[in-house]
């Protein structure tokens, strides 16, 4: 009888301790799940002539609200462009340019803007932008990283005209975050850019 009850009692014990060896072995860590973003709908891709008494035209979006710059410190022909949708604006400046110092300085002024972002960027790419047949040349600074700003540009005749864009997001820069977002927009800037005309 007591041999039976052994018996039985190792027949029990022995899943039981061998269920609880198993789950003792498992690696129970906990890992949160990265953070989900909200679905992007973006809108379709249309175009319309911007027309003002500024030296300049160029196609911009339909989706995004061209206004005049009313800060204290704007100037004549100063706009922004703003991506209402994605929470940011293209920033836009104009200058007449007087002589070759002011045109250096200006282009100078532009390659130090863009690289002012170095501490945070993880890559500035620059591109050459040439359109000889409407006199349209220019830098391109693709920056990458956290930074303020991630795209800048600037677009000169190199004798009287001189134009310089700064895209911007009215949140914390999250380049991960606002990378979609980023190049969608990076193809409305291109297309700008490849429409850019001086009125004269």
């Amino acid at each position: 009888m007591m041999r039976r009850f052994v018996k039985l009692k190792c027949l029990f014990f022995t899943p039981v301790l061998l269920l609880l060896f198993i789950t003792a072995c498992q690696n129970n860590e906990y890992s949160p799940k990265p953070k989900g973003y909200f679905r992007i709908i973006y809108p379709e891709k249309k175009y319309r002539e911007f027309k003002s008494s500024a030296p300049f035209t160029f196609d911009y979006p339909v989706y995004a609200k061209m206004e005049g710059e009313n800060g204290k410190s704007a100037e004549r022909n100063w706009y922004n462009m703003h991506f209402i949708q994605f929470n940011g604006f293209l920033h836009l400046t104009y200058y007449d340019v007087a002589n070759k110092a002011e045109y250096d300085e200006m282009v100078e002024d532009a390659r130090k803007l863009a690289f002012k972002h170095t501490i945070k960027a993880t890559a500035i790419d620059q591109k050459l932008i040439s359109y000889p047949d409407r006199k349209v040349y220019g830098i391109y600074y693709a920056i990458e990283g956290n930074t303020a700003s991630s795209v800048q540009f600037f677009l000169t005749d190199s004798t009287k005209h001189y134009f310089r864009a700064a895209l911007y997001f009215n949140e914390r820069p999250q380049y991960d975050s606002i990378e979609p977002v980023l190049k969608f927009i990076k193809s409305d800037i291109n297309k700008m850019i490849a429409t850019f005309n001086w009125k004269n």
